[in-house]
């Protein structure tokens, strides 16, 4: 693994302080990324759960039910938000959950 040095100003330096209660810059950084990620995936997570609550299926059921006629008005301005809304929240949390796997 090949390390180049990181210049971080001192303000971010003291705000990572602050939030972590680390002095040390390098376990000061990681645990405010690993913080982060996780209040992401808990972004994410809550989002999808909206999506099947207002919906009462899983985005794969949504996806069909619009394809066979059980959402009505597939087409409206609303579902195709919340599809592509839906759709981004699921791929943000396999990307976050990958990330959490590097996070040591």
């Amino acid at each position: 693994m090949i390390v180049e040095p990181v210049i971080i100003p001192k303000g971010i330096h003291n705000i990572l302080r602050k939030l972590t209660g680390q002095s040390r810059p390098d376990i000061a950084l990681s645990l405010a990324i690993k913080e982060l990620v996780r209040l992401s995936m808990k972004e994410s997570k809550a989002q999808i759960e909206s999506f099947e609550s207002k919906y009462g299926m899983s985005f794969a059921e949504f996806e069909k039910a619009c394809d066979d006629g059980r959402i009505k008005d597939p087409f409206s301005y609303e579902v195709e938000k919340d599809d592509f809304e839906w759709e981004a929240a699921i791929t943000d949390l396999a990307s976050l959950e990958e990330m959490s796997q590097w996070i040591v």
